[in-house]
Protein backbone atom coordinates (compact mmCIF):
# COMPACT_ATOMS: atom_id res chain seq x y z
CA UNK A 1 0.00 0.00 0.00
CA UNK A 2 3.01 2.84 0.79
CA UNK A 3 4.40 1.81 -2.44
CA UNK A 4 1.26 2.38 -4.24
CA UNK A 5 1.03 5.40 -2.48
CA UNK A 6 4.66 7.08 -3.61
CA UNK A 7 3.70 6.02 -7.00
CA UNK A 8 0.85 7.77 -7.44
CA UNK A 9 2.73 11.34 -5.42
CA UNK A 10 5.27 10.88 -8.38
CA UNK A 11 3.13 10.84 -11.27
CA UNK A 12 0.66 13.48 -10.04
CA UNK A 13 4.06 15.71 -10.06
CA UNK A 14 5.01 14.46 -13.83
CA UNK A 15 1.33 15.71 -15.20
CA UNK A 16 2.13 18.93 -13.10
CA UNK A 17 5.38 19.83 -14.39
CA UNK A 18 4.26 19.11 -18.12
CA UNK A 19 1.05 21.17 -17.60
CA UNK A 20 3.40 24.17 -16.49
CA UNK A 21 5.93 23.39 -19.34
CA UNK A 22 2.83 23.44 -21.84
CA UNK A 23 1.47 26.65 -20.78
CA UNK A 24 4.81 28.28 -20.36
CA UNK A 25 5.12 27.68 -24.68
CA UNK A 26 1.56 29.17 -24.37
CA UNK A 27 2.48 32.02 -23.32
CA UNK A 28 5.79 32.60 -24.98
CA UNK A 29 4.11 32.01 -28.40
CA UNK A 30 1.09 34.95 -27.35
CA UNK A 31 4.20 37.45 -26.42
CA UNK A 32 5.95 36.65 -29.45
CA UNK A 33 2.90 37.22 -31.23
CA UNK A 34 2.09 40.64 -30.04
CA UNK A 35 6.02 41.81 -30.07
CA UNK A 36 5.90 40.89 -33.52
CA UNK A 37 2.47 42.79 -34.16
CA UNK A 38 4.30 45.42 -31.98
CA UNK A 39 7.28 45.73 -34.53
CA UNK A 40 4.66 46.04 -37.91
CA UNK A 41 2.82 48.84 -35.57
CA UNK A 42 5.90 50.33 -35.27
CA UNK A 43 7.24 50.45 -38.94
CA UNK A 44 3.71 52.44 -39.84
CA UNK A 45 4.39 54.77 -37.14
CA UNK A 46 4.93 58.47 -38.14
CA UNK A 47 6.39 60.17 -35.34
CA UNK A 48 6.17 64.03 -36.65
CA UNK A 49 2.17 63.85 -36.90
CA UNK A 50 -0.65 63.90 -34.08
CA UNK A 51 -4.74 64.36 -34.48
CA UNK A 52 -6.93 65.99 -32.56
CA UNK A 53 -10.62 66.29 -32.84
CA UNK A 54 -12.50 69.18 -32.96
CA UNK A 55 -13.76 68.76 -29.62
CA UNK A 56 -10.11 68.49 -28.34
CA UNK A 57 -8.84 71.15 -30.51
CA UNK A 58 -11.60 73.55 -28.49
CA UNK A 59 -10.09 72.33 -24.99
CA UNK A 60 -7.03 73.61 -25.43
CA UNK A 61 -7.98 76.36 -26.99
CA UNK A 62 -5.86 75.57 -30.47
CA UNK A 63 -5.56 78.68 -33.18
CA UNK A 64 -4.47 78.64 -36.84
CA UNK A 65 -2.72 81.29 -38.87
CA UNK A 66 -0.49 81.51 -41.53
CA UNK A 67 3.00 82.48 -42.22
CA UNK A 68 3.43 86.28 -42.58
CA UNK A 69 5.42 88.68 -43.92
CA UNK A 70 6.93 91.15 -41.03
CA UNK A 71 9.04 94.04 -40.48
CA UNK A 72 10.98 93.02 -37.64
CA UNK A 73 14.06 95.21 -36.37
CA UNK A 74 16.74 93.35 -36.27
CA UNK A 75 19.26 93.03 -33.75
CA UNK A 76 22.20 92.40 -32.32
CA UNK A 77 23.20 90.69 -28.62
CA UNK A 78 26.39 91.92 -26.98
CA UNK A 79 28.02 92.30 -23.25
CA UNK A 80 27.99 95.36 -21.29
CA UNK A 81 28.66 96.97 -18.16
CA UNK A 82 26.93 99.83 -16.66
CA UNK A 83 29.68 102.78 -15.47
CA UNK A 84 29.30 106.30 -13.76
CA UNK A 85 31.62 109.28 -15.67
CA UNK A 86 34.72 110.33 -13.73
CA UNK A 87 32.64 113.94 -13.44
CA UNK A 88 29.79 112.63 -11.65
CA UNK A 89 32.45 110.51 -9.07
CA UNK A 90 33.77 112.18 -6.22
CA UNK A 91 35.37 111.32 -3.16
CA UNK A 92 35.12 113.58 0.32
CA UNK A 93 38.18 114.25 2.03
CA UNK A 94 39.74 116.29 4.66
CA UNK A 95 42.27 119.17 3.68
CA UNK A 96 44.00 118.77 7.08
CA UNK A 97 45.00 115.49 8.65
CA UNK A 98 42.59 114.35 12.25
CA UNK A 99 41.11 111.65 14.52
CA UNK A 100 37.86 110.96 12.96
CA UNK A 101 34.83 111.60 15.79
CA UNK A 102 31.73 110.99 13.90
CA UNK A 103 30.22 109.73 10.87
CA UNK A 104 26.89 110.76 9.83
CA UNK A 105 26.43 108.71 6.74
CA UNK A 106 25.94 104.94 5.60
CA UNK A 107 26.55 103.20 2.47
CA UNK A 108 23.30 103.50 0.51
CA UNK A 109 22.39 106.60 1.64
CA UNK A 110 21.84 109.60 -0.68
CA UNK A 111 23.35 113.05 0.12
CA UNK A 112 23.71 116.62 -1.32
CA UNK A 113 26.66 118.89 -2.55
CA UNK A 114 27.90 120.57 0.64
CA UNK A 115 26.19 118.06 3.23
CA UNK A 116 28.42 117.20 6.02
CA UNK A 117 29.06 113.54 6.34
CA UNK A 118 31.61 113.17 9.10
CA UNK A 119 33.52 115.37 11.36
CA UNK A 120 37.54 115.24 12.26
CA UNK A 121 39.55 116.98 15.00
CA UNK A 122 42.72 118.23 15.00
CA UNK A 123 44.83 120.52 17.42
CA UNK A 124 46.00 122.54 14.37
CA UNK A 125 42.47 123.51 14.09
CA UNK A 126 42.50 125.28 16.90
CA UNK A 127 45.45 126.80 16.66
CA UNK A 128 44.04 127.65 12.89
CA UNK A 129 41.53 130.30 14.18
CA UNK A 130 43.41 131.34 16.73
CA UNK A 131 46.14 132.97 14.84
CA UNK A 132 43.15 134.41 12.48
CA UNK A 133 41.65 135.80 14.90
CA UNK A 134 44.92 137.73 16.24
CA UNK A 135 46.21 138.65 12.10
CA UNK A 136 42.65 140.34 11.78
CA UNK A 137 42.71 142.60 15.26
CA UNK A 138 46.02 143.44 14.18
CA UNK A 139 45.22 143.99 10.42
CA UNK A 140 42.51 146.08 11.95
CA UNK A 141 45.15 148.58 14.01
CA UNK A 142 47.18 148.47 11.02
CA UNK A 143 44.36 149.80 9.11
CA UNK A 144 44.06 152.46 11.53
CA UNK A 145 47.78 153.80 11.92
CA UNK A 146 47.87 153.39 7.46
CA UNK A 147 44.69 156.53 7.59
CA UNK A 148 46.29 157.91 10.35
CA UNK A 149 50.07 158.42 8.42
CA UNK A 150 48.46 159.32 5.62
CA UNK A 151 46.61 162.14 6.85
CA UNK A 152 49.50 163.13 8.43
CA UNK A 153 51.79 163.24 5.18
CA UNK A 154 48.35 164.59 3.65
CA UNK A 155 49.06 167.69 6.09
CA UNK A 156 52.74 167.71 6.08
CA UNK A 157 53.17 167.00 9.31
CA UNK A 158 54.20 163.58 8.55
CA UNK A 159 57.33 161.52 7.56
CA UNK A 160 56.89 159.67 4.54
CA UNK A 161 58.72 156.91 5.79
CA UNK A 162 56.17 156.14 8.71
CA UNK A 163 53.15 156.13 5.76
CA UNK A 164 55.36 153.64 3.70
CA UNK A 165 56.29 151.49 6.90
CA UNK A 166 52.41 151.39 8.18
CA UNK A 167 51.18 150.65 4.54
CA UNK A 168 53.57 147.44 4.07
CA UNK A 169 52.09 146.24 7.52
CA UNK A 170 48.86 146.21 6.11
CA UNK A 171 49.63 144.19 3.40
CA UNK A 172 51.20 142.11 5.39
CA UNK A 173 48.40 141.50 7.71
CA UNK A 174 45.86 141.40 5.20
CA UNK A 175 47.89 138.78 3.28
CA UNK A 176 48.13 136.68 6.23
CA UNK A 177 44.42 136.98 6.99
CA UNK A 178 43.32 135.81 3.93
CA UNK A 179 45.54 133.11 3.82
CA UNK A 180 44.17 131.61 7.45
CA UNK A 181 40.31 132.45 5.86
CA UNK A 182 40.91 130.60 3.10
CA UNK A 183 42.51 127.49 4.79
CA UNK A 184 39.57 127.44 7.55
CA UNK A 185 36.86 127.59 4.66
CA UNK A 186 38.55 124.49 3.28
CA UNK A 187 38.25 122.56 6.11
CA UNK A 188 34.64 123.85 6.95
CA UNK A 189 35.16 126.82 9.37
CA UNK A 190 32.97 129.60 8.84
CA UNK A 191 35.53 132.95 9.66
CA UNK A 192 32.92 135.28 8.93
CA UNK A 193 31.16 134.69 11.97
CA UNK A 194 34.36 133.21 13.60
CA UNK A 195 34.99 134.55 17.46
CA UNK A 196 36.80 133.48 20.05
CA UNK A 197 33.47 132.50 22.15
CA UNK A 198 32.82 130.30 19.42
CA UNK A 199 36.34 128.46 18.47
CA UNK A 200 35.88 124.83 17.19
CA UNK A 201 37.67 121.67 17.73
CA UNK A 202 36.76 119.77 14.90
CA UNK A 203 35.79 120.47 11.49
CA UNK A 204 33.36 118.94 9.25
CA UNK A 205 33.78 117.03 6.18
CA UNK A 206 31.19 117.63 3.55
CA UNK A 207 29.94 115.99 0.33
CA UNK A 208 31.34 117.65 -3.04
CA UNK A 209 28.27 116.47 -5.07
CA UNK A 210 24.77 115.30 -5.19
CA UNK A 211 24.80 111.09 -5.33
CA UNK A 212 24.70 108.14 -3.09
CA UNK A 213 27.67 107.11 -0.48
CA UNK A 214 28.89 104.24 -2.51
CA UNK A 215 31.23 103.19 0.19
CA UNK A 216 32.67 104.45 3.78
CA UNK A 217 36.46 104.19 4.21
CA UNK A 218 36.94 105.38 7.45
CA UNK A 219 35.91 104.15 11.22
CA UNK A 220 35.38 106.57 14.28
CA UNK A 221 38.96 107.03 15.81
CA UNK A 222 40.74 106.34 12.81
CA UNK A 223 43.29 108.91 11.84
CA UNK A 224 43.37 109.91 8.07
CA UNK A 225 45.90 112.11 6.74
CA UNK A 226 45.16 114.80 4.76
CA UNK A 227 43.44 114.39 1.09
CA UNK A 228 43.01 110.83 2.12
CA UNK A 229 39.74 109.60 1.14
CA UNK A 230 36.83 109.40 4.00
CA UNK A 231 34.18 108.37 1.41
CA UNK A 232 33.33 107.58 -2.17
CA UNK A 233 29.61 109.57 -3.50
CA UNK A 234 28.25 108.25 -7.16
CA UNK A 235 25.99 110.34 -9.25
CA UNK A 236 23.58 108.11 -10.90
CA UNK A 237 21.68 110.44 -13.30
CA UNK A 238 24.37 110.30 -15.96
CA UNK A 239 24.66 106.49 -15.80
CA UNK A 240 26.01 105.40 -18.70
CA UNK A 241 27.07 101.62 -20.56
CA UNK A 242 30.15 100.66 -21.92
CA UNK A 243 28.92 97.94 -24.79
CA UNK A 244 31.86 95.63 -25.77
CA UNK A 245 31.11 94.59 -29.68
CA UNK A 246 33.83 92.44 -31.64
CA UNK A 247 35.00 93.91 -35.04
CA UNK A 248 32.84 91.65 -37.15
CA UNK A 249 29.79 93.96 -35.88
CA UNK A 250 31.38 97.07 -35.42
CA UNK A 251 29.54 98.56 -39.17
CA UNK A 252 26.53 97.36 -37.92
CA UNK A 253 26.50 100.14 -35.27
CA UNK A 254 25.82 104.11 -35.50
CA UNK A 255 25.53 106.78 -33.38
CA UNK A 256 21.71 107.31 -32.31
CA UNK A 257 20.81 103.45 -32.32
CA UNK A 258 18.40 102.54 -29.66
CA UNK A 259 19.87 100.06 -27.01
CA UNK A 260 17.53 97.32 -24.98
CA UNK A 261 19.33 96.01 -22.13
CA UNK A 262 18.80 93.64 -18.91
CA UNK A 263 20.93 93.22 -15.67
CA UNK A 264 22.26 89.98 -16.75
CA UNK A 265 21.57 88.96 -13.33
CA UNK A 266 18.34 90.30 -12.87
CA UNK A 267 16.62 89.98 -16.48
CA UNK A 268 12.98 90.91 -15.21
CA UNK A 269 12.89 94.50 -16.17
CA UNK A 270 14.06 95.92 -19.43
CA UNK A 271 15.80 99.40 -19.88
CA UNK A 272 16.40 101.12 -22.88
CA UNK A 273 19.72 103.32 -23.69
CA UNK A 274 21.53 105.20 -27.26
CA UNK A 275 24.26 105.44 -28.35
CA UNK A 276 26.11 108.24 -28.04
CA UNK A 277 29.99 107.25 -28.92
CA UNK A 278 32.32 104.23 -30.12
CA UNK A 279 35.58 104.18 -29.29
CA UNK A 280 38.11 103.99 -31.94
CA UNK A 281 40.57 101.88 -29.89
CA UNK A 282 40.56 97.74 -29.04
CA UNK A 283 39.80 96.41 -25.27
CA UNK A 284 43.20 94.64 -24.58
CA UNK A 285 41.57 92.07 -22.41
CA UNK A 286 38.67 91.05 -25.04
CA UNK A 287 39.77 92.37 -28.19
CA UNK A 288 36.67 93.84 -28.56
CA UNK A 289 35.54 97.92 -29.24
CA UNK A 290 33.49 99.81 -26.55
CA UNK A 291 30.69 101.16 -27.55
CA UNK A 292 28.96 103.98 -25.06
CA UNK A 293 25.38 104.75 -24.76
CA UNK A 294 23.43 107.21 -22.16
CA UNK A 295 20.80 105.13 -20.32
CA UNK A 296 17.63 106.55 -20.48
CA UNK A 297 14.15 107.10 -18.43
CA UNK A 298 14.35 105.35 -14.92
CA UNK A 299 17.51 103.81 -13.58
CA UNK A 300 16.10 102.47 -10.29
CA UNK A 301 17.84 99.30 -9.54
CA UNK A 302 20.63 100.33 -11.89
CA UNK A 303 24.39 100.53 -9.80
CA UNK A 304 27.64 101.34 -11.43
CA UNK A 305 29.33 98.13 -12.61
CA UNK A 306 26.64 96.14 -13.16
CA UNK A 307 27.07 93.40 -15.65
CA UNK A 308 24.03 93.67 -18.57
CA UNK A 309 22.99 91.98 -21.68
CA UNK A 310 21.53 94.49 -24.93
CA UNK A 311 19.90 93.95 -27.85
CA UNK A 312 21.02 97.24 -30.24
CA UNK A 313 18.30 98.00 -32.92
CA UNK A 314 19.71 97.64 -36.43
CA UNK A 315 17.75 98.22 -39.77
CA UNK A 316 14.38 97.11 -40.47
CA UNK A 317 13.51 94.08 -42.55
CA UNK A 318 10.88 92.23 -43.78
CA UNK A 319 10.81 88.26 -43.17
CA UNK A 320 8.62 85.53 -43.04
CA UNK A 321 7.47 85.38 -39.13
CA UNK A 322 4.90 83.96 -37.08
CA UNK A 323 3.70 84.60 -33.91
CA UNK A 324 6.85 83.92 -31.24
CA UNK A 325 3.64 81.34 -29.59
CA UNK A 326 3.58 79.22 -32.61
CA UNK A 327 7.02 77.81 -32.44
CA UNK A 328 8.19 75.36 -29.48
CA UNK A 329 11.26 73.46 -29.08
CA UNK A 330 12.59 69.78 -28.64
CA UNK A 331 15.57 68.29 -28.07
CA UNK A 332 17.30 71.65 -29.02
CA UNK A 333 15.50 72.27 -32.50
CA UNK A 334 12.54 74.92 -32.85
CA UNK A 335 9.76 73.66 -35.14
CA UNK A 336 5.99 74.73 -36.10
CA UNK A 337 2.94 72.85 -36.96
CA UNK A 338 0.93 72.87 -39.65
CA UNK A 339 -2.25 71.66 -40.60
CA UNK A 340 -1.42 68.31 -42.83
CA UNK A 341 -3.77 65.57 -44.60
CA UNK A 342 -0.74 62.71 -44.06
CA UNK A 343 -1.78 60.64 -41.63
CA UNK A 344 0.04 57.43 -40.69
CA UNK A 345 -0.91 54.39 -41.83
CA UNK A 346 -2.31 52.80 -37.94
CA UNK A 347 -3.99 56.53 -37.67
CA UNK A 348 -5.85 55.48 -41.38
CA UNK A 349 -6.43 52.07 -40.02
CA UNK A 350 -7.93 52.93 -36.83
CA UNK A 351 -9.85 55.90 -38.59
CA UNK A 352 -11.86 53.35 -40.74
CA UNK A 353 -12.29 51.34 -37.63
CA UNK A 354 -13.87 53.99 -35.95
CA UNK A 355 -15.92 55.19 -38.76
CA UNK A 356 -17.02 51.72 -39.62
CA UNK A 357 -18.41 51.50 -36.56
CA UNK A 358 -20.11 54.55 -35.81
CA UNK A 359 -21.80 54.02 -39.20
CA UNK A 360 -22.97 50.80 -37.90
CA UNK A 361 -24.24 52.47 -34.98
CA UNK A 362 -25.41 55.22 -37.45
CA UNK A 363 -23.49 57.68 -35.88
CA UNK A 364 -21.96 60.58 -37.98
CA UNK A 365 -17.92 60.19 -37.67
CA UNK A 366 -16.24 63.18 -35.51
CA UNK A 367 -14.29 65.05 -37.47
CA UNK A 368 -10.30 65.19 -36.92
CA UNK A 369 -7.60 67.40 -37.80
CA UNK A 370 -3.74 66.12 -38.44
CA UNK A 371 -1.11 68.08 -37.58
CA UNK A 372 2.79 67.80 -38.66
CA UNK A 373 5.96 68.79 -37.05
CA UNK A 374 8.11 70.88 -39.58
CA UNK A 375 11.71 72.19 -38.12
CA UNK A 376 12.97 75.73 -38.75
CA UNK A 377 15.39 78.26 -37.53
CA UNK A 378 14.40 81.14 -35.60
CA UNK A 379 15.38 84.49 -36.10
CA UNK A 380 14.88 88.10 -35.26
CA UNK A 381 11.90 88.18 -32.73
CA UNK A 382 10.23 91.68 -32.21
CA UNK A 383 6.69 92.67 -31.49
CA UNK A 384 5.61 89.53 -30.41
CA UNK A 385 6.78 87.89 -33.54
CA UNK A 386 9.78 85.65 -34.82
CA UNK A 387 11.54 85.29 -38.12
CA UNK A 388 11.71 81.73 -39.27
CA UNK A 389 13.43 79.76 -41.93
CA UNK A 390 11.62 76.36 -42.96
CA UNK A 391 13.82 73.42 -42.92
CA UNK A 392 11.64 71.49 -44.87
CA UNK A 393 9.64 72.67 -47.80
CA UNK A 394 5.73 72.77 -47.39
CA UNK A 395 2.85 73.82 -49.32
CA UNK A 396 1.85 77.27 -50.06
CA UNK A 397 -0.48 79.01 -48.00
CA UNK A 398 -0.08 75.88 -45.26
CA UNK A 399 -2.24 76.79 -42.44
CA UNK A 400 -0.21 77.23 -38.95
CA UNK A 401 -0.72 76.45 -35.58
CA UNK A 402 -0.36 80.17 -33.88
CA UNK A 403 -2.06 78.97 -30.22
CA UNK A 404 -1.65 75.83 -28.56
CA UNK A 405 1.66 74.34 -30.06
CA UNK A 406 3.07 73.16 -26.86
CA UNK A 407 0.13 71.33 -25.97
CA UNK A 408 0.04 68.97 -29.76
CA UNK A 409 4.24 68.04 -29.02
CA UNK A 410 3.09 66.92 -25.28
CA UNK A 411 0.62 64.73 -26.88
CA UNK A 412 3.26 63.77 -29.87
CA UNK A 413 5.75 62.94 -27.35
CA UNK A 414 3.33 61.14 -25.15
CA UNK A 415 2.57 58.64 -28.11
CA UNK A 416 6.14 58.28 -28.84
CA UNK A 417 6.56 57.31 -24.89
CA UNK A 418 3.26 54.78 -25.38
CA UNK A 419 4.97 52.76 -28.31
CA UNK A 420 8.55 52.74 -26.60
CA UNK A 421 6.51 50.73 -23.65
Amino acid sequence: MKNFIITLSIFATILLLSSCHNHSETDGHTHDTEAKEGEHTDEHENANTATLTAEQMKSIKIELGSIEKKQLTASLKANGILKVPNQNRANATASLGGVIKSILVQTGNSVSKGQVIATISNNTFITMQEEFLSVSSKAELAQLEFSRQKELQQGNAGALKNLQTADAELKTLNARKASLQKQLELIGINTTSLTSENIQSVANITSPINGTISNVMVNIGSYVDANNPIAEIVDNSQLHLDLYVYEKDLQKLKVGQTIHFTLTNNPGKEYDADVYAISNTFEPSTKAVAVHAMVKGDKQGLIDGMSITALVSLNNATVDAVPTNAIVNHEGQDYIFIVTDNHSEEENHAEKETAEHKHSENEQPEEETTFEKIPIRKGTTDIGYSEITLLKEIPANSKVVVNGAFFILAKMNNKGEAHEH
